[in-house]
């Protein structure tokens, strides 16, 4: 009998198929992210060379609460911010096996309003 897959492991499974069809260039690199409980990440990543372009989060950002979706939003539009302070205008999104749906659709969304294509 099959012995039953955890969240986590189902999502790093998602994650798995999600990354065989989105790689990150240096013309267009990946903005990944990952939740946690009480935070949440994003980091722009070249995978061509191996390199992380843009990082931040919601401890670099010193949020009081920093697992909620207002939270996300603000991670999302630093690091749109950051990008186009490198020039980088577009990216792929690769959302880290999770659903497209609260914090991650609001890092997505401010990410876009600050000037990031995807």
């Amino acid at each position: 009998m099959a012995k039953k897959m955890s969240r986590d492991q189902q999502r790093i499974r998602r994650h798995i198929r999600v990354r065989n069809k989105v790689s990150g260039t240096p013309e267009r690199p990946r903005l990944s992210v990952y939740r946690s409980n009480g935070n949440i990440y994003a980091q722009i990543i070249d995978d061509v060379n191996g390199n992380t372009l843009v990082s931040t989060s919601s401890l670099n950002l010193k949020l009081e609460n920093g697992g909620n979706v207002e939270a996300a939003q603000k991670v999302g539009s630093e690091i749109g911010k950051l990008a186009l302070d490198k020039d980088i205008k577009a990216v792929v999104f690769d959302r880290g096996g999770y659903i497209y749906h609260g914090r991650v659709k609001a890092l997505a969304d401010s990410a876009r309003e600050a000037g990031l294509e995807f």
